[in-house]
């Protein structure tokens, strides 16, 4: 099923929106918690080790993987919306 342009357009600027807003969340988790932060979250402690030595070690990679998950299902539901999701196998 063909779409009209307005409507790819529409598409593709929603897709760029997230993507660019989850982009945002890496930054400030990975730069902004784990290198700039990380003094000030030292002055919090997780499991007996200083917070900021684990959101740059651990925690910026337990965000990193949740992000992909929510691109992942953002992107599906956008798709079928857009009524070009994935066509089920049958049998």
């Amino acid at each position: 099923m063909a779409t009209s342009p307005f409507d790819r357009q529409a598409y593709w600027r929603g897709q760029l929106r997230r993507i660019l807003l989850l982009l945002a969340v890496w930054a400030v988790v990975g730069f902004g918690m784990g290198i700039f932060g990380v003094e000030a979250l030292n002055a919090f402690s997780l499991g007996g080790m200083p917070f900021g030595f684990w959101m740059a070690q651990q925690g910026s990679i337990f965000v990193f993987v949740l992000l992909i998950m929510i691109y992942a299902v953002t992107s599906d539901r956008a798709d079928r919306a857009a009524g070009l999701g994935e066509r089920e196998k049958g049998g």
